[in-house]
């Protein structure tokens, strides 16, 4: 395989098409190995428009390459941005924001993917980016504000403590709601008690783990 070639053809062919036109972000995606973050049994499939299976359960996948793109788009994150990543997988989301944010703090609640991504980023030459074993959910209060946090997978709704760990002006970006109709939601905090939040675009995803679940039971 002709990986700069299938990397190409990913761009052009998966990720332009999804409105992703931010110069900056299509840079990072061309010099970023997105390969070597991809488990050695499914190196085929690095570039291919899926979920790339990572784990034992079924949730624990890299996101689809347009999926990850969207979301780095929409945060715009700058030079001076100190971030928070949930959900760290292989840790190739929280190397492209290491490349584009002075700080990632990324948060994984299994310990095998805490291991495998900061083997990863080591490689990668990524030295900004902080892995951490605990539950995302939560986020980390004790190491905020965060200008950008960026939950990797869907959630029910997002968690309120989150939204307060989030620097006046900063961003968070998730896919939100329940099969078949999500939404990647992105939400800015505008004050010390008022949020913005915009729906831009519908995409399922697996879901993140830690995060609570609606309850099902009805009268």
């Amino acid at each position: 395989m002709d990986l700069n070639q299938a990397r190409f053809n990913m761009i052009e062919q998966q990720i332009r098409p999804w409105e992703v036109l931010d110069p900056q972000v299509l840079a990072l995606l061309s010099t970023v190995r997105r390969e070597d973050f991809v488990p050695m049994a499914h190196k085929a499939l690095a570039f291919v428009d899926m979920e790339i299976p990572l784990g034992a359960a079924p949730n624990q996948v890299m996101l689809a390459p347009r999926v990850q793109a969207r979301l780095l788009q929409d945060l715009a994150v700058q030079k001076t941005d100190k971030v928070l990543d949930i959900g760290t997988g292989s840790g190739y989301m929280a190397a492209l924001l290491g490349h584009q944010g002075a700080s990632v703090l990324s948060l994984e609640i299994d310990a095998k993917l805490v291991t495998q991504a900061q083997t990863n980023l080591q490689k990668a030459g990524v030295s900004n980016v902080t892995v951490r074993q605990a539950d995302g959910s939560q986020g980390a209060p004790v190491d905020g504000p965060f200008d950008v946090i960026l939950l990797s997978g869907s959630v029910a709704e997002v968690p309120a403590t989150l939204l307060q760990q989030l620097s006046v002006g900063g961003r968070l970006a998730t896919i939100v709601g329940e099969e078949p109709m999500m939404r990647a939601t992105l939400i800015t905090r505008t004050g010390t008690n008022s949020w913005t939040t915009t729906e831009p675009w519908d995409c399922n995803t697996a879901r993140l783990s830690g995060f609570a679940e609606p309850s099902r039971f009805k009268f």
